[in-house]
């Protein structure tokens, strides 16, 4: 079954349907930049001495050249208009570069909170890291500790030998002095 409403479009008793009206298409990131190149330039001491030699050229035409050849008398009622319609469309175009770069920006400073996060976390555990490492030297025996701890060995050695040999020579001479008794 057909939508009656479709069938004839140009009917005026009934109401148009929303979303019928096509507006141009156009590409958001295109116009996006080509709006920052047009505020980039107004941004320049370039454009400022074209605008200046402009109005310059515009006064003296006007005020210079034959009654009959001006196209804006005295007040300059035409280059106002133009100058304020350029401020209308300017003042947008500059806000709309000021967003995009805003945005910019924007993710920039996320990128490098996220980044600064990043390094925060491995500093946090390089740091633990190297506590364990230092608390695990602290129960390594060092150089000097084993040199100190031979050191008191050896001396305990040689006084065990000391007290074995003196004990073989007292039980020698006991024994010695049994045999010559005996003999």
């Amino acid at each position: 079954m057909t939508d009656p409403r479709r069938e004839r479009p140009d009917r005026l008793d009934q109401p148009v349907e929303p979303g019928r009206v096509r507006l141009p298409r156009f590409d958001p990131e295109a116009f996006g930049r080509w709006s920052e190149g047009i505020a980039r330039y107004m941004g320049t001491a370039q454009f400022i001495v074209w605008m200046t030699l402009v109005i310059a050229a515009w006064f003296a035409w006007n005020t210079l050249a034959p009654a009959g050849w001006r196209f804006d008398p005295y007040t300059f009622t035409f280059l106002t208009l133009i100058l304020s319609l350029q401020a209308s469309y300017a003042a947008p175009l500059i806000l709309l570069a000021q967003n995009r770069q805003t945005d910019r920006d924007r993710l920039g400073m996320e990128e490098d909170r996220r980044r600064a996060a990043m390094q925060k976390a491995d500093t946090e555990y390089l740091t633990r890291e190297i506590a364990s490492l230092r608390i695990a030297l602290g129960e390594v025996a060092t150089r000097d500790f084993l040199r100190s701890e031979l050191t008191r060995l050896a001396d305990e050695l040689d006084e065990a030998a000391h007290r074995r040999e003196k004990r073989a020579r007292s039980e020698w001479e006991e024994d010695r002095k049994v045999w010559e008794e005996d003999h």
